[in-house]
């Protein structure tokens, strides 16, 4: 069984949907598979066994056109897998016989005839579908997985269901929440049928009516809550849905397993209008935050003086590294007030550093005269 999925903006599809299936339906009674193709040609080969057998002057030009027609009887089968199609295929072909073929091919016909009752009657489910019988009109019982059998005219395969899990998608458009704000809402249903009998019985078209309920709850839930907590809950949101969704469909005989929010769509202007908001709120709380490390800094100054004001020393020697860890980045330059120069004696402290260098310029210099004198001499020597 196909899983119908609903993409974009198809959701008026679904509304035709039974429209289009009733313009176009075919009834189904099996499924004519590949096992009851084989079937009708074994019947075909024994009735053409036995027709050479008991009249053996027959006709090869007929035996080849009983063959053709058999053939083109299990290709209208497969294409209209019915009970009704196999009773107009006797009609058919008991006609032909009495009027065009002769009733000396009696065998071959009344063999033909119970291949193609036979044929149909083996059926096959593979692993994941259990097969829904009903005799004549009732229900009847679940087959499958497997090669299951059926009787001829009176027993009907209504329908394969999937017992797989399975993933629907489906949307809202533009619906409002509750402080009306105009929403689209994509979301992804994941369920499954855990019983095929209520499922086939209890609802006409299970998938469909999991897919519009599933969008008629999720319509609701975005009516009854704000455009933020739709964007900040969306997996609560999806268990409240899943919630509702199973307590509708499990009579029915199917799980709905979870509900998950794919995307949620917000026109451009409030799109723009969030974002601006959203900058300014960043903008106030980085502000707070610089305020709040002012506050800090200060206090922990005003801890900090409390300790230097009885202990000048301590000051100075603070004073003093600060100097030097300025003073080790090159090319940097310090500006003290001349106050703070002299209360930490700073004068004689950088008069004695800039000497220092000086005098190691000035030593360097030497060097590099004697060297370059003694280089001269070399050469003339």
């Amino acid at each position: 069984m196909t899983n119908i999925k609903i993409k974009g903006k198809k959701e008026p599809l679904i509304k035709n949907l039974g429209l289009s299936k009733k313009l176009f339906h075919i009834k189904k009674d099996f499924i004519f598979n590949s096992i009851g193709f084989l079937i009708l040609l074994l019947f075909l080969a024994i009735g053409i066994t036995l027709q050479f057998q008991v009249y053996g002057d027959t006709s090869v030009t007929i035996i080849v056109y009983i063959a053709l027609g058999s053939l083109v009887a299990g290709g209208l089968l497969i294409a209209f897998p019915s009970w009704d199609t196999v009773l107009e295929l006797l009609v058919v072909s008991w006609g032909a016989m009495f009027f065009f073929i002769g009733e000396d091919y009696y065998t071959i016909f009344s063999i033909l005839s119970a291949g193609l009752l036979v044929s149909p009657s083996f059926q096959i489910a593979r692993e994941w579908e259990k097969a829904v019988v009903f005799r004549l009109g009732k229900y009847r019982s679940l087959k499958g997985p497997g090669l299951f059998l059926i009787f001829p005219i009176i027993d009907s395969v209504v329908q394969y269901v999937d017992t797989r899990i399975r993933a629907t998608d489906f949307r809202a458009e533009t619906t409002l929440t509750r402080d009306t704000v105009p929403t689209n809402v994509d979301a992804i249903a994941f369920w499954m049928v855990w019983d095929a009998k209520k499922a086939v019985l209890e609802v006409e078209n299970f998938t469909e009516a999991v897919i519009l309920a599933s969008q008629a709850a999720l319509r609701d839930s975005i009516g009854k809550n704000d455009l933020a907590v739709l964007l900040s809950e969306r997996e609560r949101l999806g268990k409240e849905i899943q919630a509702i969704l199973d307590a509708k469909t499990n009579p029915w005989g199917i799980s709905i397993l979870s509900i998950e929010i794919s995307d949620i769509i917000i026109p451009k202007e409030l799109e723009d209008a969030m974002s601006k908001q959203a900058q300014a709120e960043r903008e106030r709380k980085s502000r707070v935050i610089l305020g709040t490390a002012e506050v800090e800094i200060a206090e922990k100054f005003a801890k900090a003086s409390e300790r230097y004001r009885d202990n000048p020393t301590a000051l100075h020697l603070r004073a003093m590294n600060m100097i030097f860890e300025g003073m080790k980045k090159q090319g940097s330059i310090i500006l003290l007030p001349s106050s703070a120069v002299e209360t930490m004696s700073m004068g004689s402290a950088l008069g004695t550093v800039a000497l220092g260098k000086s005098i190691e310029a000035a030593s360097k210099e030497q060097v590099k005269e004697q060297v370059k004198g003694k280089g001269k001499e070399e050469e003339k020597e």
